[in-house]
């Protein structure tokens, strides 16, 4: 027994691991646990995100080096290989949620990372209309469920008021991909014409090939779950001894009773049943949820795939366009971490997201309203420098309201989904 007990096992409950009961732990050992967690699960999590998407926005800067023309197509046929994309994603999103469940998040994610890495990869070789929409389609496909299977998994090791932060930390993944691929394909696209391959064709082939070695590191070192704790290989990276595995199993314990929420199947791997899914898809509650998502989506991909495009039509360089593309997206990555450390602090996840939600349609009304009447090129990088910023700021706090909002399990993976 150690001084100042936080955590207990609770009298008759059950868990995957079956730590002694009456087993207590004081703070010291808990930061200890959460500190190993926040170095090992977190970072990979997040890492997985930055590949992910580089290989879904790095069309972006191939379209500054000249890839439309290369292939034949015009921006409408851009906008609807990109609808392609989220059609896929849309298509296999709670099927590949269900599938994490089943498989179990230590082989599921790895997998998953090489398999649209490859795909990915293969856009070097597209020639056409046809070819580009398809492999479009496939690699929405592949990407589907990443995300809301990673924000899942990392809900499985941590409580709820630890989680905001750390979900905004993995979608670090998300907005620093989008401001480090504008900056990787101004250098790319230096290459062009070596050993017979365009720029943009280089993009996608380093792009894709560095998915592929993230997907292999994930695949030897990444823990999964806290039922399974060790990697497959690297168990000296980060390792969770006997102590870790009842702190964790504690810590969940505690957190199923103190929110009602139903405790796991005792099974590391589990089918979710279809009636769970209807019925999550079907709570009237959560849609509002999903719309607001789409709303904010709407605007939001658009400027993604086509800010260095718009900083280019304002008169700058190929590779000045991409840079300056960068900054919104890194603007905001300190201004969702701002919103999800008052969403832990405070526990007012809603009125959060809504304060996001409200300063993003604020900044779109502005610009909207002082673009027509601005001719300054670097005002006008301004206006599209905030919106980037603001775009997406509400996004960590509201999965994490969704999450904690679900009554199990098998609940949350598919709401985010």
């Amino acid at each position: 027994m150690s001084i100042l007990p936080v955590g207990k096992i609770p009298e008759g409950s059950t868990g995957s691991c079956n730590p002694d009961d009456g087993y207590e732990y004081n703070s010291k050992a808990e930061r200890k646990v959460r500190t190993k967690i926040d170095i090992s699960v977190l970072p990979m999590l997040c890492l997985g995100l930055i590949v992910f998407q580089l290989d879904r926005m790095n069309v972006a800067s191939a379209l500054t080096g000249g890839f439309a023309q290369d292939i034949s197509v015009d921006q409408n046929t851009i906008n609807l290989g990109n609808q392609m994309m989220f059609l896929g994603i849309i298509i296999l999103e709670i099927p590949s949620n269900m599938l994490l469940q089943k498989i179990g998040p230590r082989v599921y994610i790895p997998a998953q990372i090489f398999v649209f890495g490859v795909v990915a990869t293969l856009q070097i070789f597209v020639k056409n209309r046809a070819g580009f929409l398809s492999i479009r389609l496939v690699l929405g496909l592949c990407e589907a469920g990443y995300i809301p299977g990673a924000i899942y998994t990392l809900s499985t090791w941590y409580t709820r008021p630890e989680l905001a932060k750390r979900v905004a930390v993995v979608f670090f993944g998300m907005f620093g991909g989008n401001a480090i691929s504008p900056l990787l394909g101004a250098g790319i696209l230096q290459l062009h014409g070596q050993r017979g391959l365009t720029g943009w064709q280089w993009i996608f082939l380093i792009e894709g090939v560095l998915t592929i070695l993230v997907s292999i590191l994930l695949l030897l070192a990444f823990p999964g779950s806290p039922t399974t704790r060790n990697p497959q290989a690297l168990q000296g990276f980060i390792r969770f001894t006997d102590t870790d595995r009842k702190i964790l199993t504690i810590r969940n314990l505690s957190e199923n009773m103190n929110h009602n929420e139903k405790k796991p199947s005792r099974h590391r791997r589990r089918t979710i049943p279809l009636p769970v899914v209807w019925k999550t898809l079907l709570h009237y509650r959560r849609w509002p949820h999903y719309i607001s998502t789409a709303c904010v989506f709407s605007t939001w991909s658009p400027l993604t795939t086509y800010t260095p495009s718009i900083m280019m039509s304002l008169g700058f360089g190929r590779v000045q366009a991409n840079a300056l593309g960068a900054i919104g997206a890194a603007l905001t990555l300190p201004i969702v971490f701002a919103f999800s450390w008052a969403s832990d602090r405070t526990g007012r996840r809603g009125l959060c997201v809504i304060i996001a939600i409200s300063s993003y349609l604020t900044v779109l009304i502005i610009a909207r309203a002082v673009m027509p009447n601005v001719n300054d090129r670097w005002s006008r990088f301004g206006l599209w420098t905030v919106v980037n910023a603001f775009a997406v700021c509400y996004h960590p706090v509201h999965n994490t309201w969704v999450q904690v909002n679900c009554k199990s399990h098998d609940e949350r993976s598919i709401a985010i989904a």
